[in-house]
């Protein structure tokens, strides 16, 4: 018969696995890669060197430098937007309403949004990548405000509402950019505790 024998099955889906597994591997070290070195720095074998497979793997699963530090940026995004819905199942709600704008912060002083920086700027030389991340960028930031809609229960059909929760959003992404250079934890934490009363009177007003 022309079926796929349970043999050639059991021997194909480790080979799947440990495809995936390389795969996230290369993500994983595209990002870190290029938190820590910049651009100029990140190249795919760089990046494959610290993910511990051959150049000759990396390219299989990303062809091109691009495609790789782009897919790297967004896997990471999807698990950030992931990790964030998780932290709070059932919405904040009114009561809380300042871990929710803490958590948001959170996504722009973290590794991915240093990621995410040095693609910006490249891509503003790099042609080749300036759309690819024109688009991730706008991808993940329509994500990124849908989330934050649900979990600060914000009514957009109320005036003032959805640019209130854009401007939270830009404020989250300055805080990110004023990480960079210094920790800025302290200033931070108040910022974000004067951000949730000014959303508990534009959102419950």
């Amino acid at each position: 018969m022309g079926g796929v024998s349970t043999v050639d099955r059991t021997e194909r889906v480790p080979k799947q696995d440990r495809s995936r597994a390389t795969r996230q591997r290369l993500l994983e070290a595209a990002v870190a890669c290029l938190a820590e070195h910049g651009w100029a720095g990140s190249t795919v074998l760089v990046v494959a060197e610290r993910a511990g497979v051959s150049r000759g793997a990396a390219q299989h699963h990303f062809p091109t430098r691009e495609d790789l530090f782009t897919a790297a940026v967004e896997y990471v995004a999807e698990e950030r937007s992931r990790a964030l819905r998780a932290l709070f199942p059932q919405g904040a709600g009114a009561g809380g309403r300042r871990a929710v704008v803490a958590a948001l912060v959170d996504l722009y002083t973290g590794p991915l949004f240093r990621a995410a920086l040095h693609l910006w700027v490249a891509a503003g030389d790099e042609a080749q990548l300036r759309p690819r991340v024109t688009e991730l960028e706008a991808r993940v930031g329509r994500e990124t405000h849908r989330i934050a809609v649900e979990l600060l229960g914000a009514d957009e059909s109320r005036p003032g509402v959805r640019e209130t929760v854009q401007g939270l959003l830009d404020m989250a992404r300055g805080l990110g950019l004023a990480n960079l250079l210094t920790d800025d934890r302290a200033r931070r934490e108040r910022v974000v505790a004067q951000w949730a009363r000014l959303l508990d009177e534009a959102l419950d007003g």
